[in-house]
């Protein structure tokens, strides 16, 4: 709908939808990598209690495969230049995302304070 700007109506009240980026360092990667195999299976089970409890607010979402798995093209230099790799070279990483539809910008905060994993969250509002 045209002027929506990522909000329904839901109970009477407007909904805003969000987009939560999941940024690793590499020092959060080398910390999970050097977990031995149960540690690391119940840092994972922390991160699956999350959205299960927040499973009526999440709306979809993904784990991204590594940054060197990536494939950036560049449009700003004429023609179409297609490099293997990140589009930026560093020490953080978008490693997944999930949408949520929550009330507003404080409970979407209120959400990622309780996120378990990977120490940077970038919050961003959706456009429709």
């Amino acid at each position: 709908m045209k002027g929506d700007t990522g909000r329904r109506k839901k109970q009477g009240k407007r909904e805003m939808k969000y987009v939560l980026l999941f940024v690793e360092t590499e020092e959060f990667a080398a910390d999970l990598d050097a977990l031995g195999p149960a540690e690391r299976e119940r840092a994972y089970e922390r991160v699956d209690e999350w959205f299960a409890a927040h499973a009526d607010k999440i709306r979809g979402g993904a784990k991204l495969r590594p940054a060197e798995t990536a494939t950036t093209v560049r449009l700003d230099r004429g023609e179409p230049v297609i490099v293997d790799g990140p589009f930026v070279e560093g020490k953080e990483a978008v490693s997944g995302y999930t949408e949520i539809e929550v009330a507003d910008l404080d409970e979407a905060l209120r959400m990622v304070a309780t996120w378990p994993a990977c120490p940077v969250v970038e919050i961003r509002p959706l456009e429709s």
